[in-house]
């Protein structure tokens, strides 16, 4: 059965991810409108929209009426935004101020639930991104020639649960350990920065793990790792990455895997159920 033509609004940050996301568009025949931001977006997006336009980042109004314009019934949300610039009000339209900062709650997946839900009152429906590349979501199982010894999956067993609870309080998706001692936890500053702040107080043999945040925004925001990934626990002699199958972006797989092998770091893709019963 031919997949219905429909205009998809592509909401493009940084990195690869929205770029990858663009080729998927178009490769299923639909019509693209992206909306990039100046300084955020990785431009390479724009030569494969058939409507690009760069805003400025924190003019919730200026891109709905974009999107509105272009008559888009699908909005997707992929890439990267640093979201201390994002929290900056000077930024912030009064759209965005009366939603965003009478919040209590301002965790990651609270604002960008709110912001999907302004785009499905304006008739546009929010989709996962990875609807359109399934390839990229993180498989079940060991993908590395070497699986997690026993002090490893102690450490995954134990980090799952600990991301799992920070994730109910839309705290972060990553966690680095060792030996069954929390090293660092994911926060404002992102992924990269907690794995270099985990490595520098635990040392060599650090295990990370990184988790869907329960009641996260599955349509808009996924937690991702690549081979850039895999090279900082190098860098920081880290050995076991544990990462949620079926609910994480796993970018370069092939490659990140690869990489891993050669320096003796071991992926795991978890589900609850993945824990042998001695770990």
């Amino acid at each position: 059965m031919t997949e219905p033509v429909s205009t998809i609004g592509l909401i493009a940050g940084g990195k690869q991810f929205p770029v990858l996301v663009a080729r998927g568009v178009k490769a299923r025949g639909h019509r693209l409108v992206v909306a990039g931001f100046t300084g955020h977006t990785n431009m390479d997006v724009a030569p494969l929209a058939d409507v690009f336009r760069e805003l400025k980042l924190g003019k919730l109004n200026q891109l709905i009426n974009f999107l509105k314009g272009e008559k888009v019934d699908k909005v997707i949300m992929a890439g990267t935004i640093e979201k201390p610039k994002v929290m900056d009000i000077r930024h912030l339209d009064m759209r965005a101020i009366k939603l965003i900062l009478g919040r209590k709650d301002k965790g990651d997946s609270a604002l960008l639930g709110i912001i999907a839900r302004e785009f499905e009152k304006e008739g546009m429906t929010v989709v996962p991104a990875h609807e359109y590349m399934p390839d990229l979501l993180s498989p079940e199982g060991v993908m590395t020639r070497r699986e997690p010894n026993e002090r490893e999956w102690g450490d995954l067993r134990f980090a799952w649960n600990i991301a799992k609870e920070l994730g109910r309080l839309d705290v972060g998706q990553c966690v680095v350990v060792r030996e069954g001692i929390v090293a660092a936890v994911e926060a404002l500053e992102g992924t990269d920065e907690t794995l270099r702040r985990g490595f520098s107080y635990g040392g060599p043999e650090c295990t990370v793990v990184k988790v869907f945040k329960p009641g996260q925004q599955k349509e808009v925001d996924l937690p991702s790792l690549g081979l850039d990934t895999i090279k900082l626990m190098a860098e920081g002699k880290a050995t076991c990455l544990g990462v949620e199958a079926g609910k994480s972006l796993f970018f370069d797989r092939e490659a990140a895997v690869e990489f891993a092998d050669k320096a003796g770091i071991t992926v795991v893709g978890l589900t609850p159920d993945s824990f042998p019963e001695s770990s």
